[in-house]
């Protein structure tokens, strides 16, 4: 009678451990989404916290990066509001931020008789977190606003709310 004590508490603490690995394993992607979401808004309030110094660099970038040709960046305001995204393929968070920019002609670059020139130009400053903090190349999407943005490289990158 002791062995078939010995084997029901086998039984039972085995069902019991297959019970917990099943509950661990059904429970799991909902632990993900909760650790996903703590990391996108401690993102979040880092990007706001960073954010007048992220602008700032992108300036420097963007005016450096010798792109549109021939004209030089002469001034950048950002728009208020920012949009976040995730890029699909790498999961990073991108921050768009809406700008609108002015640009001056380059002596000898060959847009000094341009009329449009002065014209101000819509864009989209793009911000990424990089798992540890953000920072920027100094790309620019131009013609869009963040929302358009999105649409358009909607295979690379999904809203995140």
């Amino acid at each position: 009678m002791g062995l078939a004590w010995i084997i029901a508490g086998l039984v039972m603490l085995v069902g019991g451990a297959v019970g917990l690995s099943i509950a661990y394993i059904a429970t799991r992607p909902r632990r993900r989404r909760k650790l996903e979401q703590a990391q996108y808004l401690s993102a979040r309030r880092q990007f706001a916290f960073r954010r007048e110094w992220l602008e700032a660099h992108f300036l420097t970038l963007a005016g450096k990066s010798g792109r549109p040709r021939g004209l030089a960046w002469a001034d950048c305001e950002f728009d208020d509001g920012v949009s976040f995204a995730r890029d699909r393929g790498s999961g990073e968070l991108r921050a768009l931020v809406g700008v609108t920019i002015s640009f001056a002609a380059i002596e000898g670059g060959g847009m000094e008789d341009v009329e449009a020139v002065g014209d101000l130009r819509a864009a989209t400053a793009v911000f990424r977190f990089d798992g540890a903090q953000w920072v920027t190349d100094g790309r620019a999407v131009f013609n869009l606003n963040p929302a358009e943005t999105i649409r358009c490289y909607q295979h690379e990158l999904e809203i995140v709310d």
